[in-house]
């Protein structure tokens, strides 16, 4: 199948070969046709398999069949993050190249002046976070009462970092007669109950079954003690000659700490978070993007809404508390066709998150293979870092045993060489 077996009109197609495409992806081929004929779509996929460009590609379409000439708002795309918001955006602009539409991006942390402006030069479609949005509309400068086109991006996200209220009170401001797709890369019930508030008679699209990691990711695990992390790590980036790596941790403190003991370490980093700027954190992701730096360690807000052209691979240098934020993480690598690994350092003391993560999965890691703990003792380690050990499928052993394991082979490693030494 191809892009014109989709019905998409000329001008797109010639936007969608510039950029490369040549052939529609599982959830653009399941999408489009449905968006383009009217029909409300409740959308999952992996994430990585061209989700924007399914909802993009359409609704720019019907935008510019409407033919409107006064340019008022009449698609909203709502994002739970500025850097998705940043990456949709530059979609709409580079799908509608050959369209007269124009593109705004509406999100917190910069000068509100410029939107503000742009607002009042005319806009088609809205990509917005919803705190700024809200604020624009309570200033005066925002009337969304004629939007035919409301898209939620990442809603599970949305719903997790607690924007239900404001979305709630922005679908009071839209017209009831309006088209709705809602896009999740996970399920949960609260999503479930979500969309049926929202969407009239949708259809469900899913090309993968709800939390299943994506297929090309090859997905292993390191044991190792918690004093031991960073050289394990250090190890793991300079066995893949200078590749680049997205290492994500369970804090922003701790980003900024890491970042700064592999910079110390001759291995270029940087943090990205939500407590630097904006020009901050695109700066940071400019650099990683463009090969300036080696690693990039991030908190959570880097699982969504970042695509990094094939990225080689994702380490967790901390298991998420969340489950469902590991699937989004490895998410980071293997998009787009391209293959990805994601490697996971795992302490005694994270053997639960592990366990969380394996359940969400089920059957879709390989755990043909045992792994044992390494060793405190740096000298003993055995594993070599070029190689992570796959997850393995045996029962985890409690963080008792564990701890209790870790000390006999310490004693016994220590008493054969005092008996060398003598």
């Amino acid at each position: 199948m191809t892009f014109r077996d989709l019905g998409l009109m000329p001008s797109l197609l010639k936007s969608v070969s510039e950029k490369g495409f040549s052939q529609p992806s599982p959830i653009q081929q399941k999408a489009i046709p449905f968006i383009l004929e009217g029909k409300d779509l409740l959308g999952g996929a992996q994430t990585g398999t061209g989700k924007t460009a399914a909802f993009a590609l359409p609704v720019l379409q019907l935008l510019e069949k409407q033919n409107n000439r006064e340019h008022y708002p009449r698609a909203l795309v709502l994002t739970p993050t500025r850097e998705l918001a940043e990456q949709v955006h530059r979609s709409f602009i580079d799908f509608g190249s050959q369209l007269h539409q124009r593109c705004a991006a509406l999100y917190g942390g910069v000068n509100i002046n410029p939107q503000i402006q742009q607002i009042g030069h005319g806009v088609d479609v809205l990509v917005a976070c919803p705190g700024r949005l809200l604020d624009l509309v309570n200033r005066g400068h925002l009337d969304l009462s004629r939007i035919k086109f409301l898209i939620l991006d990442e809603a599970d996200r949305m719903l997790d970092m607690g924007f239900l209220h404001d979305i709630r009170k922005l679908i009071s401001l839209l017209p009831s007669q309006r088209q709705n797709l809602l896009f999740s890369a996970t399920y949960s019930d609260s999503i479930r109950k979500f969309a049926c508030n929202i969407l009239k008679q949708p259809i469900l699209v899913e090309v993968s079954k709800k939390n299943e990691a994506a297929h090309q990711v090859a997905q292993s695990v390191c044991h190792v003690a918690a004093d031991q992390k960073k050289n394990m790590l250090i190890k793991l980036i300079r066995s893949e000659h200078r590749a680049q790596a997205l290492v994500f941790t369970r804090t922003k403190h701790g980003a900024n700490k890491l970042a700064q003991h592999l910079d110390k370490q001759g291995i270029d980093a940087d943090a990205f978070h939500s407590n630097k700027s904006q020009s901050a954190r695109t700066n940071s992701l400019n650099r990683f993007k463009n090969n300036h730096i080696q690693v990039l360690v991030a908190t959570d807000i880097a699982a969504r809404g970042i695509d990094i052209e094939k990225l080689p691979w994702v380490i967790n240098f901390d298991l998420p508390n969340v489950p469902e934020d590991y699937v989004h993480r490895i998410g980071r690598t293997g998009r787009a066709g391209e293959t990805g690994r994601a490697v996971s350092l795992v302490t005694p003391d994270d053997i639960h998150l592990l366990r969380q993560v394996e359940k969400l999965l089920g059957n879709s890691i390989d755990r043909n293979n045992s792994a044992e703990p390494i060793p405190s003792d740096e000298s003993q380690t055995t594993v070599p870092p070029s190689d992570p050990i796959p997850f393995h499928h045996r029962k985890h052993r409690s963080k008792k045993n564990t701890t209790d394991r870790f000390k006999r082979r310490r004693r016994t490693t220590r008493s054969t060489a005092t008996q060398q030494s003598a």
